[in-house]
């Protein structure tokens, strides 16, 4: 957990974005460490989990980081949350929660309030298009003996 702290304080130290650090650990060894690193590549998606999970991935040759643990310096966002979920990381180790980093200005609260809406009433509208001709693509993917499911 410290590695992760220390993590986030170089990465805002160096302007990259926010405090917030991660370290990936499985088997007593690190395959997968970063920070945010938003304001440095102009990512929004480039939070400290995010990167964290895109190296230790790409270290263990792997989508799935079962039998991972995730050491973060702040509670993980709703996005953060989901890829966590996607890459199948076992625990969750967190510094700061989100209601601290939401009183130093990183607030999530909109997001979670989004999602309990329908999608009729959320601030970005999501309107379905060419559905149909969408599905086909869907089932034929779904068909594919060869596909690899994750």
């Amino acid at each position: 957990m410290r590695h992760a702290i220390e993590l986030g304080r170089r990465g805002a130290e160096a302007g990259d974005g926010g405090p917030f650090g991660t370290v990936i650990v499985k088997d007593g060894e690190v395959v997968g460490e970063g920070w945010n690193r938003v304001v440095a590549t102009n990512d929004p998606t480039a939070h400290g989990e995010v990167v964290a999970i895109r190296d230790a991935c790409k270290r263990v040759k792997a989508f799935s980081l079962k039998g991972c643990e995730l050491y973060t310096s702040g509670e993980p966002c709703p996005m953060c949350f989901s890829a966590i979920y996607w890459a199948r990381v076992d625990r969750v180790f967190y510094g700061f929660s989100v209601q601290d980093a939401a009183d130093v200005g990183f607030d999530d609260r909109c997001i979670y309030a989004q999602l309990a809406k329908p999608l009729d009433r959320r601030k970005i509208p999501e309107i379905q298009v060419l559905g149909g001709e969408a599905l086909k693509v869907l089932k034929a993917y779904a068909a594919d003996p060869k596909r690899v499911k994750y």
